[in-house]
């Protein structure tokens, strides 16, 4: 899409693209029936505590079959209680013939005890009928039964934590728990830990605990075996996609007028309206689905057997619609959810071509021919992002691209809440530097001269001594990087992190407010390492309190070193291009950055992480904007606080160990000086500290 000088416009931010390798292998099954993830989550079955993460479409519901049928017939347990965010998921649980792929069993729920298809909704008033139907399913012989989470909190308060004993909880969508004292479901999966007589196994579609607030307790964490399958290893085994690309598009006044130049009919859409209470509503969900749909043609009624409405393109096509935000008619609406959920159609392309919703559609909602995933406003939660991405990564005959578009306010010069805005644009781009992260292949970081890994190509040369070498496993799309002066991890924890949750630790520097806005808008005031070793050791030393000054050292190195490669790949691949911003295929760039370097951690940290984003920024967004937002952060008056005085006087400790000296403040180099300038600010601290103590 290219530029319009029409203002109400919206402009490209093309954040990420993946083209993938389609080698077909996410979708073959073994012996027993199971695709690679479920292989690979089944073969930790004897776990009593295990996570599951992996995207959507991976087949999380199957593997959570075979899991719990083994856990029923070879591992003891009495039953297996499943428990979903929402009923429409329950579907997701229905009887599958296992044994016909070569599988000892076949799954099986009795109708009575699948409760999400029951009547009644989850809420204290109504759901009496419901914790009944779990008593009476522990007391009985049956062995699976499928619940919501509203259902199943309900049901541990009234009958209590010991009456589940000996049993499988499955908790499907893991992300909705919280450690967080408000969250109920959070305080139980606590409790159940604590008192240790069940086997958990917890999946998520997600790549974070939490955004603000992480699912468990540290302690309650480190009980749990995890299984990870990567969005790269799903994508790239995948027989008809070929490529996901992530988008973001700024517009002025109302996005209905600028929602034509994003939503092609041609492609398979599911359309996110903003919440009534947000910023880019029109406070009128109705008025804004009928805008949408005026966009797209001329209204010609509505089909009486499924209740989607139909538009006529300018060319002439018919275009289905189902309108999933309308809630005014429940018999029709009725009639929608169950056309789109008619097990009939699920390999029909032209069932339905767009979907238009508020709060539905998002997780568990399996539509394999949706090409477009399009939201109005940024979503506050970047979960909510993930799941909504999940939507267009179904593998699906001849679909070969997936995209997700989010279309996105921007702060205009005349507009009273600039401030407003900007954070929204922030956001946005946040959530597509974490997506590039998600998406990006597994990095595996040693020290330098530590040897090649078995199954890595190290290229033609092989392996060398004394440079930075770069191994790939195409297989499982992970890379061996070998970084100079990198500080290992040297302790089981530390390990797993920098193994397992990286992306994590990466979410958190992403929605640091201070450090977006200084690497994008701020970078003449704006040291790197302001943003590589402060802001992200401080990220990381809050979040592992109970770690060694070392360890939380080396988790800063390998999060970094993992974030700015995958920023500095896509900057070699677009200045590679003579398209300019053309496809990215990040697995190449990580190749071609790495290979004319000799990577050492202080190059790497002398990197400012937004730098790629901001290359984009400056080609596609409004000038005369963005210099307003520039001057605006740059106005804010930033004053070194004790803590950052205390980093800046170890790493001139850390300086001194290494060049025997202290650093200078004279220096022409601008780290040394703002270390120079960190030892003299805690001096200052110290000094007045002790004043105040004195009098």
């Amino acid at each position: 899409m290219t530029q319009d000088s029409n203002p109400a416009n919206a402009r490209i931010i093309p954040a990420v693209s993946i083209t993938t390798a389609r080698t077909g292998a996410s979708s073959k099954s073994n012996a027993l029936g199971m695709r690679p993830m479920q292989e690979r989550a089944y073969a930790k079955r004897g776990e009593q505590y295990l996570l599951i993460k992996s995207p959507p479409a991976s087949g999380k519901s199957r593997a959570l079959m075979f899991i719990a049928l083994d856990k029923l017939h070879h591992q003891g347990l009495k039953q297996a209680v499943i428990v979903v965010p929402e009923r429409s998921i329950g579907s997701s649980f229905a009887d599958e013939p296992l044994s016909q792929f070569g599988f000892f069993a076949d799954w099986q729920v009795a109708p009575q005890w699948n409760l999400c298809n029951a009547p009644g909704i989850d809420e204290p008033r109504v759901a009496k009928s419901k914790v009944e139907a779990v008593r009476h399913f522990l007391a009985s012989n049956d062995k699976v039964l499928v619940c919501t989470h509203a259902t199943f909190r309900f049901a541990v308060d009234e009958l209590g934590i010991e009456a589940f004993d000996d049993r499988l909880i499955a908790i499907d969508e893991f992300h909705h728990v919280s450690s967080n004292p408000d969250n109920k479901l959070g305080q139980q999966l606590g409790a159940f830990i604590a008192r240790d007589k069940v086997h958990l196994v917890a999946m998520t579609g997600s790549y974070f605990r939490g955004d603000s607030a992480a699912v468990l307790t540290p302690a309650d964490e480190a009980r749990f075996e995890t299984v990870t399958y990567t969005y790269y290893e799903q994508l790239n085994g995948y027989r008809w996609l070929k490529s996901l690309d992530i988008g973001y598009f700024f517009y002025t006044r109302s996005y209905v007028e600028a929602i034509h130049h994003v939503l092609n009919p041609a492609f398979k859409t599911i359309v996110h309206i903003p919440n009534v209470n947000s910023r880019e509503s029109l406070q009128d969900k109705e008025r804004e689905v009928n805008e949408i749909m005026h966009a797209l043609g001329e209204w010609k009624g509505v089909d009486a057997a499924t209740g989607f409405h139909l538009v006529q393109t300018p060319e002439g096509r018919i275009l289905k619609i189902a309108d999933l935000v309308d809630d005014s008619d429940q018999a029709r609406r009725s009639s929608v959810l169950s056309a789109l959920k008619n097990p009939a159609q699920k390999h029909n392309r032209d069932h339905v071509d767009i979907i238009i919703a508020l709060g539905m559609a998002k997780e568990g909602f399996d539509w394999i021919w949706c090409e477009h995933a399009l939201t109005i406003g940024y979503r506050s939660s970047l979960t909510e992002i993930v799941q909504i991405i999940g939507r267009a990564t179904r593998d699906a005959e001849g679909k070969e691209r997936a995209r997700f578009t989010n279309l996105i306010a921007e702060p205009a010069a005349d507009q009273s809440i600039v401030t407003e805005a900007v954070n929204d644009m922030l956001k946005a781009i946040s959530a597509s530097l974490l997506m590039e992260q998600v998406l990006a292949p597994r990095y595996e970081f040693t020290p330098k001269n530590q040897g090649p890994r078995d199954g890595y190509d190290y290229g033609p040369e092989g392996y060398q001594e004394g440079r930075s070498n770069v191994g790939v496993n195409e297989a499982t799309g992970q890379y061996h990087i070998e970084i100079n002066g990198l500080a290992s991890p040297s302790t089981p924890e530390t390990t797993r992190i920098c193994r397992e949750d990286l992306n994590e630790v990466i979410t958190s520097f992403l929605q640091d407010k201070t450090a977006l806005e200084r690497g994008l808008f701020d970078q003449e005031n704006t040291l790197p390492e302001d943003l590589t070793v402060l802001r992200m050791g401080k990220i990381v030393r809050e979040r592992y309190p109970e770690l060694s000054t070392e360890e939380q050292e080396a988790i800063r190195q390998h999060a970094i070193a993992a974030m700015n490669i995958t920023q500095q790949a896509k900057l070699a691949l677009a200045q590679g291009d003579a398209h300019g911003g053309g496809n990215t295929a990040l697995i190449d760039g990580v190749r071609k950055f790495v290979n004319v370097r000799d990577l050492d951690i202080d190059l790497i940290d002398r990197i400012n992480p937004f730098e790629a984003a901001y290359a984009v920024l400056a080609r596609t967004m409004d000038e005369k904007t963005l210099r307003q937002v520039q001057a605006s952060i740059a106005g804010k008056k930033i004053t070194l606080s004790e803590e950052e005085a205390r980093e800046l006087a170890m790493r001139a400790l850390m300086f001194k160990k290494e060049r025997g000296r202290l650093p200078d403040i004279n220096s022409s180099d601008a780290w040394e000086q703002r270390m120079a300038e960190g030892v003299a600010a805690l001096a200052r601290y110290r000094a007045k500290a002790q004043r105040e103590a004195a009098q």
